[in-house]
């Protein structure tokens, strides 16, 4: 046991640092490399229509400022769809009273809750663009996003299947808030720009993504049974041998959970989703077509394998310590080399999105966060993978609740 222990000591160290280290280097090269310096012709005459999906399940507090929103969007050529999914709140008066003062706005009525994934479906068969941007029903759009998400398409072949935007944080009074805009910063952003490098960016973002028709018809749009569509989507398209880009320009502002309750809630929801995709796409690694996507799978693996080896070590050295001493050491031993590498993560990400949004003032918040990401990483797999095996035996429509949205300002 003692020799079991430490060699997943020896993985539980090293794995962190070295997938910070990737982060790090691919965001840089990225940054360096791709991210768009230039600016794109705004006034250009020829922008393609495009359809605003917006999915809503109990919305009333927040939809009505995000469709006001899209309708003063400077992007004109445009269709705002929006599906009532079996609200039980006023969700679905506040859109029909909207629909009558927009001629551009058009609702979908769904009698009840069948999730988010076929409100996008239904959304996508009445849409009358071949480019679909999707957003949440607490999204505000940066003023000229939907033009750099289309920019992408006009200008990067057929075989661009999606472009995720960069979601920033709208509430950040709370700690909480501060914590998250500090992981969407140095975390996400970083994980996003080094996959984009890879070729294969393999979650886009639900809140702010832009999809091209033809690609999610050939996939055959969103699972219903996933619980986390936008993951599962990103999947089918990459297997399909789409492309999928990450734009940093392309900016949306949205809420965030602020109290323990809800973070934890949407973590897991993640987790899972992120589970039932890997034990669902397992074939990709028969199919020598789809080799740039094994570092990915097997990544996904090793990061729950991780998560159980941390788990498990610690717990042995809770069990064989003889002392509080032996105990700290075995902690300090684990976190020390990863806090340092995480500030340096987090300046350099930080210093990247600072252009795009005032972050790097948020880095005294969250200068530790990166490092604590890996635990509560660790302990939130350990509760969601027997809810995904168990959701992928039972099947059934994924269906939704309004998630916490924090406090407005």
């Amino acid at each position: 046991m003692s020799a079991l222990a430490n060699t997943l000591a020896i993985y539980v160290f090293w794995y962190p640092l070295i997938m910070s280290l990737i982060w790090i280097a691919g965001a840089f090269i990225f940054h360096w490399r791709r991210e768009y310096k230039g600016d794109i012709d705004l006034n250009r005459k020829d922008w393609p229509m495009v359809s605003i999906l917006i999915p809503c399940y109990n919305e009333e507090a927040t939809i009505e400022e995000t469709i006001r929103h899209m309708v003063e969007l400077p992007y004109e050529n445009k269709e705002i769809i929006a599906v009532n999914d079996g609200s039980m709140d006023r969700t679905g008066s506040i859109l029909h009273r909207l629909a009558k003062i927009y001629p551009c706005v058009r609702i979908i009525d769904c009698k009840e809750n069948r999730g988010k994934a076929t409100a996008l479906n239904l959304a996508s068969h009445a849409s009358r663009a071949e480019y679909l941007v999707c957003v949440d029903s607490d999204a505000i759009l940066d003023s000229y996003a939907i033009h750099y998400l289309i920019f992408n398409f006009l200008n990067s072949g057929e075989r661009l299947g999606a472009v995720t935007g960069n979601p920033r944080i709208r509430n950040r009074d709370t700690l909480l808030a501060k914590l998250q805009l500090v992981e969407y910063a140095s975390i996400i952003g970083a994980i996003k720009r080094a996959q984009r490098l890879s070729g294969k960016v393999m979650t886009v973002s639900g809140v702010v993504v832009a999809f091209r028709k033809k690609a999610l018809a050939q996939v055959k749009l969103w699972d219903t049974d996933m619980i986390t569509e936008d993951i599962s989507v990103s999947w089918k398209l990459q297997e399909h041998f789409w492309d999928i880009r990450y734009e940093p320009k392309a900016l949306c502002w949205m809420l965030v959970p602020e109290t323990f309750k809800g973070i934890w809630k949407q973590r897991i929801r993640w987790a899972q989703g992120g589970q039932e995709v890997i034990l669902r796409h397992w074939k990709v690694i028969l199919d020598v077509r789809h080799r740039r996507i094994w570092p990915i799978y097997y990544e996904q693996w090793l990061s729950l394998f991780w998560s159980y080896s941390w788990v498990f070590v610690t717990v042995y050295h809770l069990f064989v310590a003889t002392s509080l001493k032996q105990m700290l050491i075995w902690l300090t031993f684990t976190s020390f080399a990863l806090v340092l590498l995480s500030m340096v993560q987090l300046l350099f990400s930080l210093s990247i999105d600072n252009k795009y949004d005032n972050v790097r003032k948020y880095f005294f918040y969250g200068a530790w966060y990166p490092s604590l990401y890996w635990v509560l990483n660790a302990i939130i797999v350990m509760f969601a993978l027997p809810k995904a095996i168990r959701s992928r035996i039972k099947g059934g429509d994924a269906v939704w609740t309004s998630p916490d949205r924090g406090n407005r300002k």
